[in-house]
């Protein structure tokens, strides 16, 4: 495939290789959406990749495969990176130095992190959200509204019933979600998926939320759409494109962790419902054993009443479920 004219060969797979090496077979201008979570540079023991290069190494490795990226994708395409503070300036300038325009960078908030001694917990990541047009891009604003303060706190009968736009800072306030906090602002609350939890797929110590990969694919593709993901590890990004009716293929490195990641893809159906919780600060992931991890669960009935606030209105609860459970496209 030297003069690559089609995406058929690729879709609905995890190619084993070199990111680099495969995104050079594929078209340019041909992708919709492209979410990257690369190795940090922090010394992660991974199956085949060495997390230890020096800093000019990793930024020159970094910048070849941003540059494959910005290739593949459409002209009004999208490309989101996760990264660690590590590099987070480097790799944004480097972005940008390519062409990429910046419109969010979100501050993933998660629990579980890896607890330190000499230094506070670390317990977020950097989302960079990236378009290559800055006037013409996929945004979504119905997969991602939200309920206003007067429709949830204040019960007022002028607020608009689909909800508000988002705003780009985001900070955790009742009136963000239905039944407790949700930061849908540059600020998101996903617990990172523990050892216990029962979304983990088991082979891949560095596996992303299914919820987390789902706001990004809902609010910047359409159904139909292809998504690709160069470090595809436990494949959540491609599981997740599948349950949400997008095209999807990756590359990975590790023939186990490809071989893995397409067992688990292949157990996912279009229509899914997405693993995790919807609402992580009221509705707490369950473990392997199926047990909330949110305390207070043995409250009685009355107590949890007393916790609950009033939803918003039908329409927004009956978009809201439409999104969780989209109606199948037709899929190569």
């Amino acid at each position: 495939m030297d003069n690559p004219t089609s995406l058929a060969p690729f879709l609905g797979q995890i190619h084993h290789g070199d990111c680099i090496e495969g995104l050079k077979r594929v078209p340019e201008g041909s992708i919709e959406l492209a979410f990257a979570d690369p190795p940090f540079n922090i010394g992660y023991e991974y199956d085949q990749y060495d997390d230890r290069l020096d800093s000019e190494k990793y930024l020159e490795w970094s910048n070849q495969w941003m540059s494959e990226v910005y290739r593949v994708l459409k002209s009004d395409g999208t490309f989101w990176l996760a990264i660690g503070d590590e590099y987070a300036a480097e790799l944004k300038v480097a972005a940008t130095r390519l062409g990429f325009h910046t419109r969010n960078w979100v501050i993933w908030y998660y629990t579980f992190g890896v607890h330190c001694k000499n230094k506070f917990t670390r317990s977020h990541a950097h989302l960079f959200y990236f378009v290559k047009d800055p006037a013409k891009f996929t945004f979504n604003r119905t997969e991602v509204a939200v309920p206003s303060a007067r429709q949830l706190v204040y019960q007022d009968k002028r607020s608009n019933p689909a909800g508000r736009t988002p705003d780009d800072t985001w900070i955790l306030r009742p009136q963000d979600c239905v039944d407790g906090f949700n930061a849908d602002e540059d600020t998101w609350y996903f617990p990172r998926v523990a050892g216990t939890f029962k979304e983990r797929a088991g082979f891949h110590g560095c596996q992303m939320p299914e919820q987390l990969l789902g706001r990004i694919i809902r609010g910047c593709s359409h159904p139909g759409e292809t998504v690709i993901d160069p470090f595809s590890g436990s494949s959540t990004t491609l599981t997740v494109a599948k349950k949400l009716g997008r095209q999807f293929f990756g590359f990975e490195l590790s023939p186990e962790y490809a071989k893995l990641g397409t067992a688990r893809i292949e157990r996912a159906h279009v229509g899914d419902r997405l693993d995790g919780a919807e609402e992580p600060k009221v509705s707490a992931p369950t473990t392997a054993e199926g047990k909330s991890l949110l305390a207070g669960d043995n409250d009685s009935p009355k107590d949890k009443r007393k916790m609950r606030k009033k939803a918003p209105s039908k329409e927004f609860a009956e978009r809201s479920s439409a999104s969780q459970n989209p109606s199948p496209p037709t899929l190569f």
